[in-house]
């Protein structure tokens, strides 16, 4: 695989780069509430005005359908980069016109091509992405598992290299699997049992411990044949998580739920809410969080651990009366010596929402999707392009 090292050793003044960055931020109105995407694109982004490039950005903004939507304008996202860059970057439809300037493309998904399940459609977009480029840099770690236009497609028309960040990110999930150092304990929170089915069966062979918590969790509790109330719960996935449960047991791999939880009247910031064991939650009330009796036994099942790899939080950390059990998990992160992996998503929003130290995890990933589809074992297109 070849590197922005390698471009910048073959000499970039004056030539077009086009980079597939990721910055697909939340926002609120025109505010940007979580700029860590943006951030993250700045080294390589940066490495590369430095030395003369004439750098042209790609990036998508939430799921538009496939035609301009102002609400989902890439120009916030313009107006933050260029204050971290130092300079102006502006939003436009063709390349950067001098040594050392920025265009960022308005959101690529504003073209339906960008995402169409038909090759030549993508194709199609991507020879007009390629036209305006003499080399491309994929950095967008957070779209590695897309086959995309704009992802995959274009760079199979340049020469292409890996960013710094999807460098590193890579580099940083190959620990997780080639270079493991046990206890591996990976904790997996979130909503939906659902999403995360295959990252489950893929580590049930390689993990030591697995701590579940969040929505997902009363989806296991049930399973194990608790009534969990009005909390979430997927019945449809009981067989599925019954034969995890079972699987877990035969392989010696420790799961961990809950042992009790926040029990709230409904979902709401202010909603009355009691401590209630796991077995006991009351018919008419939902687990909005861990309770404290479980963030002392996740932070004690973490105390061990040499790998770890989080993902989901434990409760609806939005909500500062159900956010506990997540800060609970990241300060036991926090304190631990383990090699430490945040990945992505909602995990890394809570970890900035809640002021806690990034430099106090080994890293923090930018791609949720992709390091779950990684831990699960699948391929990811927008490396695979790369290695080819």
């Amino acid at each position: 695989m070849k590197t922005l090292e390698d471009l910048l050793s073959e000499g970039v003044s004056g030539r077009r780069v086009l980079v597939r960055a990721d910055l697909n931020v939340p926002l609120d109105g025109d505010r940007i509430t979580d700029d860590g995407r943006v951030r993250a694109s700045v080294p390589t982004l940066k490495a590369l005005v430095d030395a003369g490039a004439r750098v042209l950005v790609a990036a998508h903004l939430g799921r538009p359908k496939g035609e301009p939507d102002p609400k989902f304008s890439l120009a916030p996202v313009a107006a933050r980069l260029g204050e971290l860059l130092g300079q102006d970057v502006v939003i436009g439809t063709g390349t950067a016109d001098s040594d050392g300037s920025v265009v960022l493309l308005e959101n690529i998904r504003f073209d339906a091509r960008e995402t169409s399940k038909d090759d030549a459609e993508r194709a199609a977009l991507a020879d007009e992405l390629a036209a305006k480029a003499d080399a491309f840099v994929s950095d967008g770690f957070g779209v590695v598992h897309r086959k995309q236009a704009s992802v995959y497609d274009v760079a199979r028309k340049l020469p292409h290299y890996a960013g710094r960040l999807v460098l590193a990110e890579v580099e940083v999930l190959r620990k997780l699997t080639d270079d493991l150092k046990r206890p591996y304990v990976v904790v997996l929170g979130g909503a939906k049992v659902s999403d995360k089915l295959g990252v489950i069966k893929n580590l049930l062979s390689k993990v030591d411990r697995l701590l579940v918590g969040g929505g997902m969790a009363y989806t296991f509790l049930k399973a194990q044949g608790h009534e969990v109330g009005r909390s979430l719960l997927q019945e449809d996935q009981l067989e599925q998580v019954s034969g995890f449960l079972k699987e877990a047991e035969e392989r010696g791999v420790e799961l961990v739920l809950p042992v009790d939880v926040l029990a709230a009247t409904e979902f709401a910031a202010d909603a009355s809410h009691e401590v209630v064991r796991t077995d006991a939650i009351p018919a008419d009330r939902e687990g909005l969080d861990i309770g404290p009796e479980t963030r002392e036994l996740f932070a004690g099942k973490l105390a061990d651990a040499q790998t770890v790899f989080w993902n989901g939080p434990m409760g609806v950390f939005e909500f500062e009366a159900f956010s506990g059990g997540t800060r609970a998990v990241a300060e036991a992160l926090v304190k631990s010596d383990a090699f430490t992996v945040v990945g992505g998503g909602d995990s890394a929003a809570a970890v900035r929402a809640l002021g806690l130290p990034e430099d106090g995890f080994s890293h923090i990933s930018t791609g949720g999707g992709a390091s779950l589809e990684f831990l699960e074992g699948k391929e990811l297109p927008g490396v695979k392009v790369l290695e080819d």
